[in-house]
């Protein structure tokens, strides 16, 4: 894959060279390439006052940045207390299966990248599986792969 580095350039020159902008700099790059390469920090320190030490401490500090590739969507299965009683694994067994992969990973068309997350927030609607920022609550293994199927229905 060949990185459109101008684009990199256009953001900081948009937002600034600074180094108390590294983390705004680092979600717009990730908003762009939906993670942060490695070839794309090292454009950010040449183009910047900060060091490829400083933005890779940065983004990997913070779990918001993503350092590889990921799925067009990102399907996250809640693993938190009240999912985890009401079956969060088995919902994570569904969507492997459904989807081919193994958790953390993506599907081979990169269409999908399945996660285990420590809570979403949405106990009273355990189990719970987001699709980038869509809920689906009390799941259990078949309605968790019709998700899926619904998705790819919706196109």
């Amino acid at each position: 894959m060949t990185l459109e580095l101008s684009k990199v350039d256009a953001i900081v020159e948009k937002m600034g060279t600074g180094p108390q902008l590294a983390i705004p700099i680092l979600q717009a790059v990730q908003d762009e390439f939906r993670y942060v390469p490695v070839e794309v920090i090292e454009r950010i320190a040449e183009k910047t006052e900060m060091t490829e030490s400083q933005l890779y401490g940065v983004a990997t500090f913070y779990t918001q940045f993503r350092l590889d590739p990921v799925g067009e969507k990102i399907v996250k299965v809640c693993h938190g207390t009240a999912c985890h009683v009401a079956g969060a694994e088995g919902i994570t067994e569904s969507m492997e299966t459904r989807l081919d992969v193994k958790d953390g990973e993506n599907t081979a068309d990169m269409k999908y990248t399945l996660s285990s997350v420590a809570c979403v927030g949405c106990c009273s609607l355990a189990p719970v599986v987001m699709v980038d920022e869509k809920t689906f609550g009390r799941l259990d293994r078949k309605k968790a792969a019709k998700v899926i199927d619904n998705i790819e229905k919706e196109g």
